[in-house]
């Protein structure tokens, strides 16, 4: 399967996320993405280094996440995952072993169905050595 049909059928075709991208694990690279979420570089790498991030609390806690322009609270991060709001609509975000996965989910749909939707997608990759 390419990268763009897990974005298609894997990730917004659950239903749970309506755009998503995904990309290499230092956030440099992006290797598929929904037509209207293109976050620029600085955005995915402060996503990809926030999960290296061993300060106390993790600095995408403190300061939340930016994606695709628009400022999110992170109500959750650790070393694989972040999950962010705003109001009722949120994104989350989950590293595999070599690529970082980046959802957002429509105020109609809760953050731990998307985030189960992003982190069943990561363990497959996970599986076959991504």
């Amino acid at each position: 399967m390419s990268w763009q049909a897990y974005i298609d059928q894997s990730l917004v075709g659950s239903g749970n996320i309506d755009k998503a991208v995904i990309c290499d694990i230092t956030g440099e690279t992006i290797w598929a993405a929904s037509a209207d979420f293109n976050l620029p570089t600085a955005e995915l790498k402060a996503i990809a280094d926030s999960f290296n991030d061993k300060s106390e609390p993790k600095k995408v806690l403190s300061e939340g996440v930016k994606v695709n322009g628009v400022k999110y609270m992170t109500i959750a991060a650790d070393d694989d995952s972040i999950k962010s709001k705003k109001g009722k609509e949120g994104v989350v975000a989950h590293k595999t072993n070599q690529a970082i996965l980046i959802a957002h989910h429509p105020d109609d749909v809760t953050t731990p169905a998307a985030f189960n939707s992003v982190v069943e997608l990561a363990e497959y990759l996970k599986g076959v050595g991504y």
